[in-house]
């Protein structure tokens, strides 16, 4: 998508000083939150204020600073495409480009507070202009990967019950192609600089519309995104998040793990459509004031990624594990990266072996952390703590992390169980509110006084946490997640599929992949095994999104005969791994 040629036709927009702050209202009765403020209710020292909205209680308030020179002249935004064009905000600029894509929401889409918005855009600036849009009108956010097919948007759609659908144009057959099936929609916003019959034009919109915009005082609680995460069995979950759960619960996080300054310029690689888009280029940073980098990059290329290290200032990395593997593979001791000083990973285990290659050729530490969806960042190696190879380190604040039984017994150091966050009589205000419309899933996260993560673990004797497993299928390769359920789905689509089994399957790049074992049927049994894997990696691309087709697919006679699909996976899974 050629999305700059509507930049250089709306740069003076873009390059728009704010026409005049529209604060909180909240700020009108008393002094404005500070970073001190958010820090403290974070550890859970201060009560959670009644009333929060990240746009008008963080965002406008280092615009304000920016004014008064207590913020240095770090772009908010720092987006480049790699071909020469680039797009840099201030906060103050942010501020006003938001509020008139805010008027855009209200306006002409017809929204309206406490609506559903999905919201699936690669790495372009207008992900994080309607992002903030939606946090001005009290609009509730549903990031989603450009890698959806039809099925995913439609389950999505449905199931949500979304008002108003965001989306760049490589989305729009697959959007065409069950709009029908969706009552509830009734917006389709294009962000293109092609028109497209029954969308409205975002850049159109967007340049007539006032940048003159009140924040609407959303209640700390109040629902700001949910998030689709997959699971064992079924289609994914709504993880809802409140205003205060993202908005305030990742100030620390932003401060001891992504050791993160207003100073700081930070690249955080993660997809759009994931919560690590949102903790790393969203909440943690401007939290702290930092500049998020963007680079466009639609397809990986280690070159490109060295490139862009060595050219701009960039101080502070976050990519998945995948990525260090692929960048310790080149001779990293040829490139000088320009500032980089902390070097960060999640989302998948990192292999001992890459750490220690990284620190030789670059001189710098990896700090892994590990987290969920739902909770956020739960363990971390944190600058000044010892790094233990192969941990995830230990927990952070403000959660009590323990090893349970499944009773809900706290197991001693060396002893492998569940990983859980220990609950006091209240729910913390930065776990997730609940997955939506599934009261049942929701209460099965609360064992006893614990939450449980679904994830085993073990900690050591100094409180270093080790990760050991899913409690459940969940495949997790290159920082994406995959439940085996969907896969297996797609497969049976297919006249070849008796029966298949998805389970993870260890890899030296990616550190695990999906892999199907697939029984066929007899009209498919003399058939080419090499074609026909081909084949069904196709049609999963095609049934579902792309990066939860299985690499490796193995052709058997029968499956392990169970009574359920999870102790067959668990049976293969464990011969797949060397465990039995």
């Amino acid at each position: 998508m050629k999305i700059f040629s509507r930049y250089q036709t709306f740069r003076f927009i873009w390059l728009t000083k704010p026409s005049g702050q529209r604060f909180h209202k909240s700020h009108q009765l008393g002094a404005p939150l500070t970073l001190a403020d958010f820090e403290a209710i974070n550890r859970c020292e201060r009560s959670l204020p009644k009333n929060f909205n990240f746009a008008g209680d963080v965002l406008d308030q280092w615009s304000q600073k920016e004014k008064t020179g207590e913020r240095p002249a770090n772009p908010a935004l720092w987006w480049v495409n790699g071909k020469g064009d680039e797009v840099k905000w201030s906060f103050g600029e942010l501020g006003s480009l938001s509020r008139k894509a805010a008027n855009v929401l209200t306006k002409p889409c017809g929204l309206e507070r406490g609506d559903r918005v999905a919201v699936i855009l690669p790495r372009i600036p207008e992900w994080w202009l309607i992002n903030v849009a939606c946090m001005r009108t009290g609009l509730v956010f549903m990031p989603g990967t450009t890698q959806l097919t039809a099925k995913d948007i439609l389950y999505r759609l449905r199931a949500s019950k979304a008002k108003c659908i965001v989306a760049s144009e490589e989305v729009i057959p697959a959007v065409e192609s069950i709009v029908s099936e969706c009552p509830d929609l009734k917006t389709k916003l294009l962000v293109s600089p092609h028109s497209q019959n029954g969308w409205l034009s975002f850049p159109e919109l967007f340049q007539t519309a006032s940048a003159e915009h009140s924040c609407v005082e959303t209640g700390s609680q109040e629902p700001m995104a949910i998030y689709f995460t997959s699971g064992t069995t079924g289609s994914p979950k709504m993880a809802q998040h409140s205003q205060s759960s993202l908005g305030i619960g990742y100030t620390l996080c932003g401060r001891y793990w992504l050791d993160l300054k207003s100073t700081d310029i930070i690249w955080n690689m993660s997809d759009t459509g994931w919560i690590k888009a949102a903790i790393g280029s969203v909440f943690s940073s401007w939290l702290q004031g930092a500049c998020v980098f963007v680079h466009r990059m639609a397809q990986f290329d280690t070159d490109t990624f060295l490139d862009t290290l060595t050219t701009y200032p960039i101080t502070t990395l976050c990519s998945a594990p995948t990525v260090y593997r692929m960048l310790v593979q080149k001779d990293l001791k040829r490139y000088k990266f320009k500032k980089l000083r902390h070097c960060l990973t999640g989302g998948e285990p990192l292999n001992p072996e890459v750490l220690e290659q990284w620190k030789v050729q670059t001189g710098l530490e990896l700090y892994e952390g590990y987290g969920q969806t739902e909770v956020g960042i739960i363990c971390a190696n944190q600058k000044g703590q010892e790094i233990k190879p192969g941990s995830m380190g230990k927990g952070i604040l403000p959660y009590d992390v323990q090893i349970i039984d499944e009773n809900g017994n706290i197991l001693p150091p060396g002893k492998e169980g569940e990983i859980a966050l220990r609950l006091t009589s209240t729910r913390p205000f930065c776990f997730f509110s609940e997955y939506v419309d599934n009261p049942e899933k929701t209460a099965a996260t609360i064992r006893g006084n614990f939450y449980v993560t679904g994830d085993r673990g073990v900690m050591d004797s100094d409180g270093y946490f080790w990760f050991v497993g899913r409690a459940d299928d969940v495949i997790i390769s290159s920082g994406y997640r995959i439940g085996p359920f969907e896969v297996e789905s797609a497969l049976i689509e297919h006249p070849a599929v008796v029966e298949s089994a998805v389970v993870s399957s260890p890899d030296p790049v990616r550190g695990e992949v999906v892999k199907a074992f697939v029984v066929l049927s007899a009209p498919f049994k003399s058939s080419n095994p090499e074609k026909l894997t081909l084949e069904l990696q196709d049609h999963v691309k095609k049934s579902t999104a792309p990066y939860k087709y299985p690499r490796k697919v193995e052709f058997v006679k029968d499956l392990p005969k169970t009574i359920t699909g999870k102790i067959k996976r668990n049976v293969l899974r464990d011969h797949e791994w060397g465990r039995t």
